[in-house]
């Protein structure tokens, strides 16, 4: 791992599109300059491990990570509980870009670690979308899931630096993303 010069915290309900907008950044900085690290995949393979599953299905938006995501959830939260910043400290393991686009950070506490960790190189960005938009990417309410910590642990209680407004409008979002650039841009040449 290199140290980043900025840390970029997506933060997101389902289907808002924090991994969209974080490969979209990826492909406008290059690879070079920044990469995007999901919490999610070092989770998803440890669980994938024990239960003897496919890790890679787990990473896509299939049936197949649906049916166990109530389980991977509580999963989790059991190993975060235990130690807070583990998924954290796997994620960035090969991370050797200056700027760093986290895309589902979904707790206090992972906001809390990377705070912890890099200070002021870590800034927050909300992604919001509206139900109806959501719906539209295949996203439905799920007991359990929409209304667990990993999604509603961010609603309140966080001033985000940025809030990206994704409900299919592109000229809108192409304005809402030249700030996120410019600061990614400046960044990673200091």
């Amino acid at each position: 791992m290199t140290e980043p010069r900025l840390v970029l915290l997506f933060s997101g309900k389902r289907k808002s599109g924090k991994d969209h907008i974080a490969e979209l950044l990826r492909e406008r900085l290059g690879s070079e300059t920044c990469c995007v690290l999901r919490l999610s995949a070092p989770l998803k393979e440890q669980y994938a491990q024990e239960r003897r599953l496919d890790f890679h299905k787990l990473l896509d938006s299939s049936g197949y990570k649906e049916q166990y995501r109530a389980d991977m959830i509580q999963w989790g939260e059991r190993r975060r509980q235990a130690d807070p910043g583990l998924f954290c400290r796997l994620a960035i393991g090969d991370a050797r870009q200056p700027v760093w686009l986290v895309s589902d950070a979904r707790r206090r506490s992972d906001l809390e670690w990377f705070w912890n960790r890099f200070g002021e190189r870590s800034r927050t960005v909300r992604v919001e979308a509206s139900e109806d938009k959501r719906r539209e990417r295949g996203w439905e309410f799920t007991a359990g899931v929409d209304d667990a910590e990993s999604e509603c642990g961010l609603d309140e209680g966080v001033a985000f630096d940025w809030t990206i407004h994704n409900d299919g409008d592109q000229q809108r979002l192409e304005e809402q993303l030249k700030g996120l650039l410019s600061l990614a841009r400046e960044r990673a040449q200091a």
